[in-house]
């Protein structure tokens, strides 16, 4: 029996979670495409797989990312749509931030709706991930003129379970929707206070980065440590192992895989009281305002030993894959069936 593991968007978190599936389980075949351009990829790669993904009487289990638009693929491939379809969402399009709303932005969110309706499992990397997905489809199937699909959130949801997402290795990305004007302005107003702090911003650049990137670097100076992806994952955590806070001012995010692993690293953590890190983070590592994040760095400014002697009053184990590999496991093993 074969596992075939296929990621329409190879990097990031996306990745992680593959690479680690592949290593840890037997008889996995993992189809991928490069992490670039993920509209194309959502628009364009089932076709790509349906001519690409050699035919194999092995195959047994089908796990993919909800990048992919499962449906065409289980259209295109008869044979792959035989297999029990895993859908994993390490994020969804009902809710994601978009810079400016356009008609096509609908098919997004349409493609996600009709691979859980031909997926057999659909599995979500938080509750708030699950839970604004499934209570979004109502809204957004508004969207159509008319002859609207009905009850698809009671069609979809009984398919529907969380499995944290499994934190081994460094992911973290530079994009609009984690909100970094937000950040770099906090930043600035503590540069224009006069307090001293050293700063290191890290990530993946998939494509177009922000001007905010580069504005900012120049005018932290001094301020900046490290500046950039590392491609080592000892050279990332030894950064993390150095740093005091890590701040989040996502205006997105259904985990946050970068924030926990550098918990983990000894980092005092401040996201934002929203999106998935209620379900994370206890109260006291979240704020409301930026005006707030920005009190909580002055303090941590002038008194440095508050977060240096601080101990995570969080749980960290049921996000490592330790705790969650037996899930994983029983998710992706199924009994042969006759007509395979």
């Amino acid at each position: 029996m074969s596992i075939l593991i296929i990621e329409a968007f190879y990097g990031g978190s996306h990745k992680q979670l593959v690479d680690l599936l592949q290593e840890e389980l037997e008889k996995c075949v993992l189809c991928t495409l490069p992490a670039k351009k993920w509209h194309w990829r959502a628009r364009t790669s089932a076709l790509y797989f349906s001519q690409n993904i050699p035919v194999s009487k092995h195959y047994r289990i089908l796990f993919a990312s909800s990048v992919l638009n499962l449906t065409e693929l289980a259209a295109l491939r008869p044979d792959l749509g035989k297999l029990k379809k895993i859908l994993y969402f390490h994020e969804n399009q009902l809710v994601y931030p978009v810079k400016k709303c356009q008609e096509r932005d609908f098919q997004y969110g349409y493609n996600q709706i009709l691979s859980c309706l031909v997926a057999d499992a659909v599995v979500f990397n938080s509750v708030f991930n699950m839970e604004s997905f499934l209570t979004s489809i109502g809204k957004f199937m508004k969207l159509i003129p008319d002859h609207r699909p009905k009850d698809l959130e009671s069609i979809i949801r009984p398919k529907c379970q969380v499995i944290y997402f499994p934190i081994r290795f460094p992911d973290v990305s530079r994009e609009h929707d984690k909100d970094p004007e937000s950040f770099f302005k906090v930043l600035m107003h503590l540069k224009d206070l006069g307090l001293n702090f050293h700063v290191s911003v890290l990530g993946e650049t998939f494509t177009d980065v922000p001007d905010i990137f580069s504005e900012s670097k120049k005018a932290l100076g001094s301020s900046v440590l490290h500046w950039g992806y590392l491609p080592s994952k000892d050279d990332y955590f030894h950064v993390l192992c150095t740093a005091d806070v890590v701040i989040s001012t996502a205006k997105h995010e259904f985990f946050g895989v970068a924030m926990l692993e550098a918990v983990y690293c000894g980092c005092y953590p401040l996201c934002p009281k929203d999106l998935v890190y209620p379900e994370i983070f206890p109260a006291e590592y979240l704020y409301s305002t930026p005006e707030q994040l920005s009190k909580r760095l002055q303090k941590f400014c002038k008194r440095p030993d508050i977060v240096r002697k601080h101990l995570y009053k969080g749980e960290m184990t049921p996000f490592s894959w330790a705790a969650l590999h037996g899930k994983f496991r029983s998710l992706l093993t199924t009994e042969p069936r006759e007509d395979l």
